[in-house]
């Protein structure tokens, strides 16, 4: 027989001394790894790239840390608590980008870019325009992920510390300036270690005291399920009932990860190919577990805490995750689990803001505006310049959507990262024909259309400017923009040809798989 669920009077909205506690034993640790690595961090490979000195190992945990962000721990942990079964399109996508970044892009990233991912794209092609091209989609996109993640950080601090929302976005700036500016790469990687190590021993926890309540049966747990919420409830079509819907959200999901830039980033950080490899193996394994834990919280939550004190609390379900915390552990647990949530976002964040940094200083002032004769000195000077700017904007930008519904904005950035900066990537790496024009007409055809077709969406179209119908009616775009991505790539390259590219290509792919000459 099921367990009852218990009724819950939360701390949730009040001022959580335990949860602030823990916060600030997190934030003195992780200051402390940063005047470590400020004293390493001098050259542009220590700033970028923590002088190519991260394990497979280490790089894996940090990549896992870097990519589970708040909305993968609370938002599909409380999308399953609220819709069931097709909260898992969310996980099952993010986790099946891995294996295409394993098996197409970590090794000849690794061994072709010095620091970002333009440098992969620009290596045969003219640098200039595919520089400024491809830092344009870098930027854009780490600039959607920050808005959601800052108007996050806001929220979800006013809910788990009841702190004042604008401190708690002015303290997240704060920080991730403070990780970058001084620490570089080296900070932020161990940061994102830290954090993927906390936040997956709290998840496993949590995910233990579930089973516990359900004689470690995972039958038990699915039929309390359906007996509080009917057999629907482990069906599909609760969230996305359009096919066509679930394969664009499903495909931007997967390929929007090939091609965000401060995941791509993290494989300059290992020593050569065969970290890079091991990274994603890692990497892949840790999110994977994590989002077998989301998925158990989520039921957890359904039928131990209830859908109506979750929505009450929260109307997208993202305080599912704390409140079974605290229904199953007290305070204290509520407390540790609302710190690592915070800390999510803090290790999420500090990787964007050093990959939209370094898409400023190495892509656009060393490569388009010093055509690539700018001194280590100088780079380093304009990407904490960079870093201190992107700080600021991300603060404003979180002060200023106050109160909108952000959400949209992750969905976004993952359809502009699979639209825009995917494509190229991959095209740039394995197509001998690929020329500047296709590189060039392929990034800005993927991010135009992508950012239009999700404005006229229902996602923003009805729900945000409330407009009766929206003229587009899927609400994510990532099929038709990141098929336009690709189309205007290749028929960019069909009508111009670059002998000096074609020619450079077999060096390129000497280089690509066997690593010879790589940086």
């Amino acid at each position: 027989m099921a367990p009852a669920a218990p009724a819950v009077q939360t701390l949730i909205g009040q001022s959580n001394p335990v949860a602030i506690g823990f916060f600030l034993v997190f934030v003195l640790l992780t200051l402390a790894i940063t005047y470590w690595a400020a004293k390493r961090t001098r050259t542009t490979k220590e700033f970028y790239a923590a002088g190519r000195s991260v394990t497979g190992f280490q790089n894996g945990l940090a990549l896992a840390g870097d990519f589970m962000s708040a909305a993968s721990f609370l938002g599909i942990a409380g999308l399953v608590s609220l819709k069931g079964f097709d909260g898992l399109i969310y996980s099952v996508g993010w986790l099946v980008g891995w294996p295409v970044v394993l098996f197409l892009i970590a090794e000849p990233l690794r061994n072709l870019g010095k620091y970002t991912f333009a440098d992969v794209v620009a290596y045969r092609l003219s640098p200039r325009p595919v520089r400024t091209a491809s830092s344009l989609g870098a930027i854009v996109t780490v600039l959607f992920y920050l808005i959601a993640q800052m108007v996050g950080a806001g929220t979800l601090v006013k809910l788990l510390f009841g702190l004042p929302y604008e401190l708690a976005v002015v303290a997240v700036g704060a920080l991730m300036i403070a990780y970058v500016l001084f620490g570089g790469m080296l900070a932020t990687t161990w940061v994102q270690i830290i954090k993927a190590v906390l936040l997956l021993g709290g998840a496993t926890v949590l995910v233990l005291l579930v089973l516990v309540r359900f004689h470690f049966s995972y039958n038990a747990l699915f039929g309390a399920a359906i007996a509080k919420y009917g057999g629907t409830f482990m069906q599909p079509g609760g969230l996305v009932s359009n096919p066509l819907d679930a394969i664009s959200l499903g495909l931007a999901l997967m390929f929007g990860t090939a091609g965000l830039p401060h995941i791509l980033m993290r494989f300059y950080t290992v020593p050569n190919a065969k970290e890079a490899r091991k990274s994603v193996f890692y990497a892949t394994g840790f999110i994977g577990y994590f989002y077998i834990l989301t998925f158990t919280i989520g039921f957890g939550a359904a039928v131990l805490v209830g859908q109506d004190l979750i929505k009450g609390i929260d109307k997208g379900g993202n305080m599912a995750a704390p409140l079974l915390a605290e229904v199953l552990g007290g305070s204290v647990f509520l407390g540790f689990l609302s710190a690592v949530a915070f800390a999510t976002i803090l290790a999420v964040v500090a990787g964007l803001t050093l990959a939209g940094a370094s898409a400023l200083s190495h892509d656009i002032y060393v490569g388009v505006i010093k055509r690539g004769a700018a001194s280590e000195k100088d780079e380093v000077k304009v990407a904490r310049g960079a870093t201190i700017a992107l700080g600021v904007l991300a603060v404003l930008l979180g002060i200023l959507f106050k109160g909108q519904n952000v959400a949209f904005m992750v969905g976004l950035a993952f359809a502009i990262a699979a639209s825009a900066n995917f494509p190229t990537l991959l095209l740039a790496i394995f197509w001998k024909r690929f020329t500047t024009r296709g590189a060039v007409a392929g990034i800005l055809t993927g991010l135009i259309l992508a950012i239009v077709l999700i404005v006229i969406s229902p996602t923003v179209w009805v729900d945000i400017l409330k407009k009766p119908a929206a003229p587009f009616p899927l609400k994510n775009p990532g099929l038709f923009s990141m098929a336009g991505g690709f189309l205007a790539a290749v028929i960019g390259s069909l009508t111009s040809r670059e002998k000096s590219a074609e020619e450079m290509f077999a060096g390129q792919k000497l280089r690509s798989y066997v690593g010879v000459g790589a940086e």
